[in-house]
């Protein structure tokens, strides 16, 4: 198996590719060009989270959803407020 060498310079354009790429991301995200809408798959990747209890947030009302044809879709925004009304907030004074 032939081996490789990498050089400073191959790490420095390898950095500014990533770069580019992650500026690419937000700049999508901040003009709404990123899903609104994601299936029960794609928040249980984004939210690390099992069937069971994607189902769990749906029921107890926690995680708003809406069905269409036997698919449910969830709104990103509200997934994104739903994450900043539960966050917890340490007091690190006390």
């Amino acid at each position: 198996m032939p081996t490789s060498i990498i050089t400073t310079d191959d790490l420095r354009e390898f950095k500014m590719e990533l770069l580019d790429d992650i500026k690419n991301l937000l700049t999508k995200q901040s003009s709404g060009k990123i899903k609104r809408y994601l299936k029960s798959s794609e928040v249980m990747d984004l939210l690390q989270i099992s069937p069971g209890t994607l189902q769990n947030l749906r029921i107890n009302g926690t995680l708003p959803y809406t069905k269409v044809g036997g698919i449910i879709y969830y709104d990103a925004e509200e997934i994104q407020n739903v994450m900043d009304a539960n966050r917890v907030q340490h007091d690190l004074n006390s």
